[in-house]
């Protein structure tokens, strides 16, 4: 896709993209894993990059039986409240450089500014990391029917603010991230290492190589 191209709104991804709560997810991850006897290690993890917690949990559990919903349901709470232990010490200081940045360049350009995260726990984060008002919406990502790597989310996202898609730009450090705003008709915008995400339309190391000119021509 060629950049800068028209654009009317930015929808970002939060873990990964604005801060680093990975470790958190994956210590959490293993300790549910580990109190099963499921084998769970870093390469594990990474395949529930983007995928929202019920997801992520039946990635865990396989085709193992004995895991109704009820007990899907429990065991994702329990790594919920673990996680949210994890977590309790974030704040400002917990941004990945440039993100605050980014994030005031899109508004200062009067774009939408929505976030489009998998996690039920973003308001939260969002409230420690000091960034909460610069967001128009956070979409709930219980109120979309399906999870990433569908579109829903980028498009209630694009919805709320009233852009056409075609005129957003999706930011994700995921695979599922990078497919799920392609299937909503958004430009995507990967952030990793080379190599890392070769769907999206341009890859940038880290959120701090944001630059809104690159991306945002005149609408």
């Amino acid at each position: 896709m060629t950049f800068p191209r028209p654009l009317g709104g930015v929808a970002f991804d939060l873990d990964g993209v604005l801060t680093d709560t990975a470790r958190a997810h994956f210590r959490a991850w293993k300790r549910l894993a580990d109190s099963l006897g499921i084998p769970f290690d870093e390469a594990a993890n990474e395949a529930l990059k983007g995928v929202d917690r019920m997801g992520s949990l039946a990635l865990i559990l396989g085709d193992r039986p004995g895991f109704d919903a009820e007990r899907r349901g429990a065991l994702a709470a329990g790594k919920n409240r673990w996680y949210l232990e994890e977590i309790d010490s974030f704040g400002p200081s917990d941004l990945f450089p440039g993100a605050r940045e980014a994030l005031e360049s899109c508004r200062a350009a009067g774009l939408a500014v929505t976030l489009a995260s998998a996690s039920r726990n973003a308001p939260l984060l969002l409230r420690k990391l000091g960034i909460e008002a610069m967001f128009d919406i956070v979409v709930d990502p219980a109120a979309v029917a399906n999870g990433k790597p569908a579109p829903d989310i980028f498009l209630a996202a694009a919805a709320a603010v009233g852009v056409a898609p075609p005129a957003m730009l999706g930011i994700e450090d995921s695979a599922a991230g990078v497919t799920a705003i392609h299937a909503a008709d958004m430009a995507a915008l990967g952030i990793g290492p080379p190599g890392s995400l070769p769907d999206a339309d341009r890859l940038i190391p880290s959120i701090a190589d944001f630059r809104l000119a690159d991306y945002a021509g005149a609408a």
